[in-house]
């Protein structure tokens, strides 16, 4: 049996067994929520080779994960979990299911964290800052984060409402974020060798059938997680290695305010232009390149 169950922008989840999924990895890329018109060559390989390589570096680390092995260049199999959409359905007592929550970690003042600085969302205090800081700047300790994983537009949860809504008990919680830290302990010292600073990273769990927590979905990729070029940084430059020109390319070309009049007013959504040839080919070559630097060369880089 193969059966698509899911599909996402960029990528698709089929059920192969009772007991596993297969991910596809598209090479679709979105940009403010929008899939861009052309693939990007690559792109799905990359992301399914960097999370299979940073599974099986969690697993060495003794952490369980749902990763079993990848079955193609741009596939990879997973045990399967039950994905519970109503909140009092989970219970201390749940077993087998994808906890409702997404754990953002948090080491430098990325741009999404300065703008919550600035409006008030974050005091200071809680970031460990007792002056205002610089976009860039290095956290004291580590922020970590809790987000709400079933809405759209996703909430930030403080520990007790977290724990209400996931069926975690507070050990289990804490045992989470530990596992959370190590894993960035890891990920941030092969960043560093790799002359790359990592910035923030996003995970979500599962709570196995044996009644285990069990790291599930994919991380460590440039979509899933924030990077920058170290020897930039040093010089005083923020430059992300990830799909942010594409942005910038959408927003100097008009195309994002023409899609915000759209949404504003209520208006069908423009098309998304193609992009140039040379925008797709530098994009391919961003995600090899990070492909290459963050699995220390063990797929090859740019070929």
């Amino acid at each position: 049996m193969k059966k698509l169950i899911r599909k996402g922008k960029v990528k698709e989840v089929f059920q192969i067994s009772p007991s596993e999924l297969e991910f596809h990895f598209s090479d679709n890329v979105s940009v403010f929520g929008k899939i861009v018109p052309d693939e990007i060559p690559r792109k799905g390989e990359t992301l399914c080779k960097t999370s299979a390589y940073w599974f099986q570096k969690t697993e060495e680390l003794g952490i369980d994960t749902h990763y079993i092995e990848m079955t193609g260049e741009d596939t990879m199999k997973v045990e399967s979990v039950e994905v519970i959409d109503d909140y009092g359905d989970i219970d201390k007592e749940t077993t087998g299911y994808r906890i409702p929550l997404e754990f953002v970690s948090h080491y430098h003042v990325s741009s999404s964290l300065d703008e919550r600085i600035q409006s008030g969302e974050i005091e200071l205090e809680v970031l460990g800052f007792e002056e205002e800081p610089k976009k860039g700047d290095p956290l004291p300790e580590p922020y970590f984060e809790i987000f709400t994983k079933l809405e759209e537009e996703k909430e930030v949860l403080d520990v007790k409402e977290a724990l209400s809504i996931s069926g975690l008990t507070e050990v289990e919680f804490e045992e989470l974020k530990e596992i959370v830290f190590d894993i960035d302990e890891l990920m941030n010292e092969n960043a560093r060798k790799n002359g790359l600073i990592h910035v923030k990273g996003k995970k979500e769990f599962a709570i196995s059938e044996n009644d285990e927590l069990m790291l599930i979905d994919t991380f460590g990729t440039v979509d899933e997680d924030l990077f920058w070029e170290a020897e930039e940084y040093e010089k005083g430059r923020l430059v992300q290695k990830n799909k942010d020109h594409l942005r910038q390319y959408y927003t100097e070309n008009g195309y994002h305010d023409r899609l915000q009049e759209a949404e504003e007013e209520g208006k069908n959504e423009p098309p998304m232009p193609p992009l140039p040839d040379d925008m797709i080919e530098k994009t391919s070559k961003i995600y090899v390149d990070m492909m290459d630097r963050l699995t220390d060369g063990k797929y090859g880089g740019i070929k």
